[in-house]
This record gives structure tokens, C-alpha cells and sequence, in this order.
């Protein structure tokens, strides 16, 4: 796939905040909140409780929540003096994709509830800004609208294993297809946590026909119905309930699903060394450590207090990505000086998706990335491959 740079990787990140300034001579303020919490509160005025609630809220009492932002406040960083960092360069390459910096849009599903244009909208923003996009199974467009929204611009797939293993196959053969680059297979969620918020509204959207184009437009998916989607949705969503839920995969299913596709896979919800020895035993080609955000079990470790051990268990070759937790520039430096390759951005991105479409996903990657270079730049660094340990405080320093 070719590399569709834009403009704005050539110039410095960090020269967006003087746009929002030079705007400001004339009058002009943000349209959307600058910070993740001004956004997450705007956004809640325009959401419906449940539409909200689904996206805000985790698993339990949520402290697997509070835990990864937590990790990310004990880590400081240690700003470094008197080092020219007037040139500057934050892109990078992940298993041949490459981005304008270490970032990319996490897998977020069910995009039609937060806005009408649902994943289009937020895949066009990445692919404008040179952010690869992970596009979600559990998706409100189908594998083939957002590959044509996105035209040349990078994007992975993220696949929840279903039941049905030619239903397996017919995903992946449908995002080789559409030159997706990258499958992430998401390992947390062979069931869905038990979410009070969701579970308070009684709502779980999927059910109403949200989130389920992939499944739909699927030719295995729809042989195996009586009916078509559109003369028996009801049953149709009956079928979804016995794909979507697969708790019997294990270790020994990997080597067949590396058989079905010539794209990497990434084994995605990594938080335990061991397992993370055991996938790069297994032969995958990156893994994510994440805690799904929160939303599966209360009372997890921090995504961020895995990072380190599970780079230290598979060493400095194999990709390492980072999720759940990430909200600012700095976040992303933290991240990536603990032995991150690249971070996904989750909730801040559903935040501006909601406020502003397209426009809104935009303007929460610029600030992102703009706080990134500026933190880099203020910490004494020129790249994110400069970036090590050494960067931040020693534990109790």
C-alpha cells in the first residue's frame, strides 16, 4: 500500500498550537474541548445515557479503570537540559506500516451509537492525519466500506474470533481483500465483562442491530441463516449471540489461524510475561498489551504496570504495542519509554467522534500528537526511538 504522507507529517506536530493561537487573533476559539475531560464532558451532554454509559463505563466497580490511569500518573518524566531539539522526527514503521508518529486508533466498536457516520468518519480522520486505523469486527460498517473510505491510507484488522471457523476464515479473507495490513486478534473479551452501566440500562447494543455489519454482509454468516438479514433481523441477531462469544480458543487454535491468512497477526490483551513468551513461542508477530480498557476485569493490573515485564520477556525485536489508558501527549512518551513500538488511542478519539465527526477525531489526534512532540521536544528528545526508561523517575525518585 502506498505512503500517503500528508502535509502535515513534513512539518512539526508541535506547530498546531500556534494555529490555535494565530486563530485566536482573529476571534476564533476550539470549537471542541482541548482536553480529554472537556471532551468526555461535552460529549456526555449529546450522548444518550446508554450510548454514553457504553463508552465511559468498565467493568465492576471499574477500578481497572482508575488502575490504568494511575499507572500512568506514578510515572514522571525527567526532563533533560541544553540538547538541540530543534529538528525533530516522530514517525516511525510498525510490521511495514508506516505513521506519522507512534500512534494509531484502537479498535473501537459499535461507532454508529456515538455518530451517524460511525467508523467512516473516524477512519478517514486517521488515514488525513497518517494515524493507522484498527478496524473492529464488532463494527457498525463493513470491512469493505471503510477500506473504500480510506482509500490508500493504513489500517489493520481487528478480529474477534468467532464460533463458526469458516466464518473465521471468511474475515480474514475479506480484509486480505481489502488491503487491510495487520490482523489483532483481541484474547479478553471470548465473553463480555460484567459492565453495571450497561447492565443499569439494561442495553447492549449489538442486540438492537448495532455493531454487527461485518456479520451481516458476511457470505458464510448469511448462508447459514434461514432468512436474510433484512427479512429476519431478530434471528439474524439470534445467530450473532452464538458466533460472537468463543471461550474455548486456546494456545493450540494459533497455528490453524496462522494458516488462514499471510498478513502478521498481533495477539492483542497481553498482560502476563509468561503469556507473552508463549506467543512469541508461538510465532505471532506482535503483541498489545492491553486490559480492553477496563471493560473486562475489575480489579486488573494497570495496563502500564505490564508494559515493562512483558517487553523484558520477549526482548527488543518483537512489536510491542500499548493500550488502554492513553488520554495525553505525554501518556504516549511514558508508553513509549517503557518499551512501547506504538500506542492505540481508544476513548479520547470517541470523545471528538461524537462532538465533530470527522472534524472532531481530527482535532483529538492533532492535540495528541502536537503534546507529543512538544513533551519529546521539552524532555531533551528528537524521536520516539530515543526514548528508553531513562526518561522517567526511578521508582520513589
Amino acid at each position: 500500500m502506498a505512503d500517503t504522507a500528508p502535509e502535515l507529517q513534513r512539518a512539526l506536530l508541535a506547530d498546531f498550537e500556534f494555529e490555535i493561537y494565530g486563530r485566536g487573533l482573529a476571534g476564533e476559539l476550539p470549537r471542541l474541548p482541548v482536553s480529554t475531560e472537556g471532551l468526555q464532558e461535552r460529549a456526555r451532554e449529546v450522548l444518550s445515557a446508554e450510548a454514553y454509559g457504553y463508552v465511559a463505563g468498565g467493568a465492576g466497580a471499574e477500578r481497572t479503570m482508575h488502575a490504568n490511569i494511575e499507572a500512568f500518573e506514578r510515572r514522571k518524566i525527567v526532563p533533560r537540559m541544553l540538547r538541540d531539539v530543534s529538528a525533530r522526527e516522530l514517525s516511525t514503521t510498525v510490521l511495514g506500516t508506516p505513521m506519522a508518529a507512534p500512534v494509531m486508533l484502537a479498535p473501537v466498536g459499535v461507532q454508529s451509537i456515538i455518530h451517524a457516520e460511525a467508523e467512516l468518519a473516524s477512519a478517514r480522520a486517521a488515514g488525513a492525519l497518517g494515524v493507522p486505523f484498527i478496524f473492529s469486527t464488532a463494527a457498525s460498517r463493513s470491512i469493505e466500506q471503510v477500506a473504500e473510505a480510506m482509500g490508500q491510507a493504513h489500517r489493520w484488522y481487528q478480529l474477534y474470533w468467532p464460533n463458526d471457523r469458516e466464518l473465521a476464515v471468511s474475515f480474514l479473507a475479506r480484509a486480505e481483500q481489502a488491503s487491510y495490513e495487520a490482523v489483532v486478534v483481541t484474547l479478553d473479551t471470548w465473553l463480555l465483562g460484567w459492565r453495571p452501566r450497561d447492565l443499569q440500562h439494561a442495553y447492549l447494543p449489538f442486540l438492537k442491530g448495532e455493531g454487527v455489519a461485518n456479520y451481516f454482509s458476511d457470505p458464510v454468516f448469511r448462508a447459514a441463516l434461514a432468512r436474510t438479514p433484512e427479512e429476519d433481523p431478530a434471528a439474524a441477531i439470534g445467530h450473532w449471540t452464538q458466533q460472537f462469544a468463543n471461550p474455548s480458543v486456546t494456545w493450540a487454535d494459533l497455528p490453524w489461524l496462522r494458516e488462514q491468512t499471510k498478513l502478521p497477526i498481533l495477539l492483542k490483551g497481553i498482560l502476563d510475561p509468561d503469556d507473552a513468551r508463549r506467543a512469541l513461542d508461538a510465532g505471532v508477530d506482535g503483541l498489545i498489551v492491553s486490559n480492553h480498557g477496563g471493560r473486562q476485569v475489575d480489579g486488573a493490573i494497570g495496563a502500564l504496570d505490564a508494559l515493562a515485564p512483558v517487553r523484558a520477556a520477549v526482548g527488543s525485536e518483537l512489536p510491542v504495542l500499548f493500550d488502554s489508558g492513553i488520554r495525553t501527549g505525554a501518556d504516549v512518551f511514558k508508553a513509549v519509554a517503557l518499551g512501547a513500538n506504538a500506542v492505540c488511542l481508544g476513548r479520547p478519539f470517541a470523545w471528538g467522534l461524537a462532538l465533530g465527526g470527522q472534524a472532531g477525531v481530527e482535532q483529538v489526534l492533532r492535540c495528541l500528537l502536537a503534546e507529543f512532540d512538544l513533551t519529546l521536544s521539552l524532555s531533551g528528545c528528537t524521536s520516539a526511538e530515543e526514548l528508553t526508561a531513562e526518561a522517567l523517575a526511578a521508582a520513589g525518585r
